[in-house]
C-alpha cells in the first residue's frame, strides 16, 4: 500500500528536525557555520558556540531573519571546563538544552615530525579536539540520559582512521575522537540516546590557514589542482544523520571528495605539494 492509498506518509528528515534544539560548537566558521545554516533551514532552533562572538552575532541575525528560528549565541572556548559547565547550567535553567549536540570545534597545528614538534601545539590540539569534546559531552549527556532521548554527533576525520606522515599528534587526537565516540555509544546502550561520528577527508575551510598559522599561500596549496569537499557538503551529511528516525543510528560516516581515495591517494590536475587537510 502506498501513502496515497491511505497509509500515513513517513516523516522525512527535514520535518524530524523542525522544532528541535541543536547546539553546535565551533560555529563561527567552516563546517560549524554551514551546519548552523542547514539546521536553521530545516526549522531547528540553535545554540551556537565559538570563541569569536562577533561572527556568531552576525550569523544569528542572518538565520533569524531568513528562517524565523530561535538562535542563541555564546562566546566560549571548549577548552574552558568551568566555562562549559557554567554555560550548560545556564541552558538548563532557561530550558535551552539541546536535542542534538554537534561536537565540531577542532583544529590542527603544524606538520612537524614528532621529534621537532611544538609542545604548545600538541596541548592546543589535545585540549580542543579531545578534552573540549569530553567537557561538552560530559556536561550535556546526563540531561539526555535523564530524558532518554538525544543525539551526539562528533565531527571526526579520516585522520582518525589512517595516520599520515607528520600528522602524529593531530592524528592521535582524531583517533581519540573515534575511540570516544565508540565508548559513548557502548556506555549509552539501554538508552535512546544516539551517538554518531562524521569523518571527512579534505575540506576547504580555515583549517589549513590555522594549521600554518595564517600562511595563506601555503594553505592555498593544499586545495590546488582538485575539488575538495565544501563545508556545506559535510554539513548536509551531519543534518542527514541527525534527521534519521529515532530508532536509526548512523554510527559512522566516512566521506571523501571524489578526487581523494585515502590520505595517500589524491588526484591533482597539477603537480602541487601533497599536503592534506584531513
Amino acid at each position: 500500500m502506498t501513502p496515497s492509498q491511505g497509509e500515513p506518509s513517513r516523516p522525512d528528515s527535514h520535518s524530524r528536525l523542525r522544532g528541535a534544539r541543536v547546539l553546535v560548537t565551533g560555529a563561527s566558521a567552516g563546517i560549524g557555520r554551514s551546519s548552523a545554516r542547514i539546521f536553521a533551514d530545516r526549522g531547528a532552533h540553535l545554540v551556537l558556540l565559538a570563541r569569536r562572538l562577533d561572527r556568531l552575532r552576525g550569523l544569528r541575525d542572518e538565520l533569524r531573519d531568513r528562517h524565523g528560528v530561535d538562535v542563541r549565541v555564546f562566546g566560549l572556548d571548549v577548552r574552558d571546563r568551568t566555562g562549559v559547565d557554567d554555560l550548560v547550567g545556564k541552558l538548563a535553567s532557561e530550558n535551552l538544552l539541546p536535542d542534538v549536540l554537534i561536537n565540531n570545534a577542532g583544529l590542527s597545528r603544524g606538520l612537524d615530525p614528532l621529534h621537532e614538534g611544538s609542545v604548545q601545539d600538541w596541548e592546543e590540539m589535545i585540549d580542543t579536539n579531545v578534552k573540549g569534546l569530553l567537557y561538552m559531552s560530559r556536561a550535556i549527556l546526563p540531561h539526555m540520559v535523564e530524558q532518554d532521548s538525544g543525539h551526539v554527533i562528533n565531527v571526526g576525520s579520516i585522520a582518525g582512521h589512517i595516520v599520515y606522515p607528520r600528522g602524529n599528534v593531530y592524528n592521535a587526537s582524531k583517533f581519540a575522537v573515534r575511540a570516544l565516540t565508540e565508548g559513548m555509544n557502548l556506555d549509552l546502550a539501554g538508552t535512546r540516546v544516539r551517538v554518531s561520528t562524521v569523518d571527512p577527508g579534505l575540506v576547504e575551510t580555515e583549517f589549513s590557514r590555522v594549521r600554518f598559522r595564517g600562511d595563506d599561500e601555503r594553505a592555498a596549496e593544499v586545495y590546488r589542482g582538485y575539488t575538495p569537499l565544501s563545508p556545506d557538503d559535510v554539513a548536509d551529511i551531519i543534518a542527514y544523520v541527525a534527521g534519521t528516525p529515532p530508532h536509526v543510528n548512523i554510527f559512522q560516516t566516512v566521506v571523501y571528495p571524489t578526487d581523494q581515495r585515502s590520505p595517500y591517494v589524491l588526484h591533482r590536475s597539477s603537480s602541487n605539494a601533497d599536503e592534506a587537510d584531513t
